[in-house]
């Protein structure tokens, strides 16, 4: 696999959920869900241990935290599938939003339209 878009589409021939093809809900949930599993696995991790960086962490914590990033970006391909856009589109308009964002300097300000 060498492209995000052909990731999407193994990821894809894995995807078994309500109404596939016509289901933005249930992919926005687990998107969320999964989100959150990665976050909580840093946040104790930050509770237990003191580690703020990934410095610190072990090949172990490491494998987890890349096991809950797979399955975030798993549900960021079944969403954009959803949508009928590949996964570079969605990379692409996000680099160019951050890029003319970063060139009228407003990286930092606040708001999706800035």
């Amino acid at each position: 696999m060498k492209t995000l878009n052909e990731y999407q589409i193994l990821a894809m021939s894995t995807a078994s959920y309500p109404d596939r093809g016509n289901n933005l809900i249930y992919p926005a949930l687990k998107l969320a869900g999964e989100a959150g599993e990665a976050a909580e696995k840093v946040g104790k991790t930050w509770r237990n241990e003191g580690l703020t960086s990934a410095a610190g962490y072990s090949e172990q914590q490491k494998t987890e935290l890349v096991k809950e990033l797979g399955d975030v970006l798993w549900y960021i391909a079944a969403l954009a599938d959803e949508l009928n856009v590949s996964l570079e589109k969605v990379a692409r308009t996000n680099i160019e939003k951050l890029q003319d964002r970063k060139a009228r300097g407003v990286i930092k300000s606040e708001g999706d339209n800035r």
